[in-house]
């Protein structure tokens, strides 16, 4: 294997930064694990950029160590992007079929993806991702590709996950000072569902609930297509506060108390649950009402994976069961991709499912994607924009 022929995923957390490379063997035609990277952020809140030299400061010293691994250079990433300004919003275009015989070509599909677009009314926002989520020919759904089909009019609906330009911009910014080119840039519960979610599950109806430090997510997927995309300020580090103010300790040791780490005497269960479970009551009455909107409330099949550093508080399924009405679980705490290397620390998910997506080989020549990178109409866009239901 070429060792300058590498992918990497930079995952910028509020808390921990996390860097990921991987290569591709060509003996066993699969990816493999080639070096990590790690350290505390500084200058972040919220899921987003407050400070862009002490996230650069961050970075560095995470690529440092991956790139002491590696033995190479890191010169290119494809990066995350969270926080509360993350979001989904619809709208639909309509075109008339061009050719004379009335087929539908990818023309006919750009040009309706590009209409629904001009009719998106958005605001300081960027867009990340393009997602067709339903299409209809002359007035009826269809089911299926709507390539080489014959009609008048194609209309589609489509989901269009957004970020504020400003995050996004100062996200490009702290990856210059580090001297890394962006090659695309990726909603972080696109990533993580790459590695938590399979085609069953996304197909039949499921949602992703990551319970990060100060924000929380839900992404919902039916028919195998990401439907719907909400971050809300609120996170398991509110919990952690709870548990300090009720008890009059230190964050730390309230942090340990949360995860069950110490129990008893001065932090009775009964009282330590109390705070818990009316802390996640909050987060799942967020996620219940946002599923009700979406007209998707006890209707996900497939039910509801939690990940994420709150996903690991004790009973945090059974309390989610009993609030949505739905099948929950934990995300696993350690998996194996493709058969060849495990995660054991779920905390790495959004970083490998970054690499994994990463255009293969971004750091050998130059491939730079100018100004699509600037307009974050990258990669990992473009491949969703051809996903049909």
């Amino acid at each position: 294997m070429i060792k300058n022929n590498f992918n990497v995923g930079i995952d910028i957390g509020t808390h921990t930064i996390k860097v990921v490379v991987t290569g591709f063997n060509k003996e066993t035609n699969s990816p493999c694990l080639l070096a990590t990277g790690t350290s505390d952020t500084a200058g972040m809140r919220l899921g987003y950029i407050t400070n862009t030299d002490l996230v650069a400061e961050s970075l560095k010293k995470a690529v440092k160590q991956a790139e002491a691994t590696l033995g190479s250079k890191i010169k290119k990433a494809t990066v995350s992007i969270g926080g509360i300004s993350l979001g989904g919003v619809f709208s639909t275009g309509s075109v008339i079929i061009s050719r004379a015989d009335q087929e539908i070509t990818e023309f006919d599909v750009s040009k309706v993806l590009a209409t629904s677009e001009e009719n998106l009314e958005i605001i300081n926002k960027k867009i990340i991702h393009i997602i067709p989520v339903a299409y209809k020919l002359d007035g009826k759904d269809i089911h299926g590709r709507p390539l080489g089909m014959h009609g008048i009019k194609l209309e589609v609906k489509t989901l269009f996950i957004t970020c504020l330009k400003q995050n996004i911009d100062d996200l490009i910014t702290v990856l210059g000072l580090a001297n890394i080119e962006v090659v695309d840039v990726i909603a972080t519960p696109v990533a993580l569902s790459t590695i938590l979610l399979n085609t069953r599950q996304k197909t039949a109806g499921c949602a992703l609930v990551d319970i990060g430090a100060e924000s929380v997510s839900i992404s919902v997927f039916e028919n195998n297509l990401l439907v719907s995309l909400q971050v809300f300020s609120i996170g398991s580090m509110d919990i952690t506060k709870d548990i300090a103010l009720g008890f009059k300790i230190g964050l730390e040791e309230a942090e340990s108390v949360k995860l069950g780490s110490v129990i008893g005497g001065d932090f009775p269960k009964k009282k330590v649950d109390e705070i818990i479970e009316a802390r996640l009551g909050d987060i799942f009455e967020l996620v219940e009402n946002h599923l009700k909107r979406i007209k998707r409330s006890e209707l996900l099949p497939a039910g509801v994976v939690i990940t994420g550093g709150g996903a690991n508080i004790v009973r945090i399924e059974e309390i989610a069961k009993k609030q949505l009405n739905l099948p929950a679980k934990v995300g696993p705490t350690d998996t194996t991709i493709n058969n060849k290397f495990k995660i054991k620390d779920s905390t790495w998910y959004g970083a490998f499912g970054l690499a994994l997506n990463s255009p293969q080989g971004n750091n050998s020549a130059s491939n730079s994607i100018g100004d699509n990178v600037k307009q974050v109409k990258g990669f990992f866009k473009s491949i969703l924009s051809q996903l049909l239901p």
